[in-house]
């Protein structure tokens, strides 16, 4: 699944995609990671908002589409958690190919569309990232 978060197209396996979703109110509340926006209620469930523009380009998502919820592997336990996305969002197929050595660990490859790359996310370590930030500066390109 191709999106639009922050400033980047990224891609997604779409088969960790639970659902789209509308932008619904966005609960905010003292907490210690920048890179939490707050939570949603989405079907009776609390779940989490990740702030991926601060990753993926530096920048808070000002404005959002909808979330896309996803699976998200924490720990042992297997979690909902929300991107806001600011874009379009379009199912695609291609060549997959292992991320080139320079990449953050949060990619787990490149997709090749046509003419176009896009950097695969691997969630489980995107998640492993906001699990070790807490506060300081985040850049797109690593954790410090």
């Amino acid at each position: 699944m191709l999106l639009q978060v922050g400033g980047r197209r990224v891609a997604l396996p779409a088969g960790l995609v639970a659902e789209l979703a509308p932008p619904v109110r966005l609960h905010a509340f003292p907490h210690t990671s920048k890179l939490i926006a707050g939570v949603i209620v989405r079907r009776g469930r609390i779940v989490p908002v990740y702030e991926a523009g601060l990753v993926l380009g530096g920048r808070r998502s000002s404005s959002q589409r909808f979330y896309l919820i996803a699976r998200w592997q924490i720990g042992d336990a297997g979690e909902l958690g929300a991107i806001p996305v600011n874009g379009e969002c379009e199912l695609a197929t291609g060549e997959m190919r292992p991320p080139a050595m320079d990449r953050p660990a949060y990619v787990a490859g490149t997709l090749a569309v046509g003419e176009d790359s896009f950097d695969v996310l691997n969630l489980d370590s995107f998640a492993a990232l906001y699990a070790s930030t807490t506060g300081g500066s985040v850049s797109a390109e690593s954790p410090s």
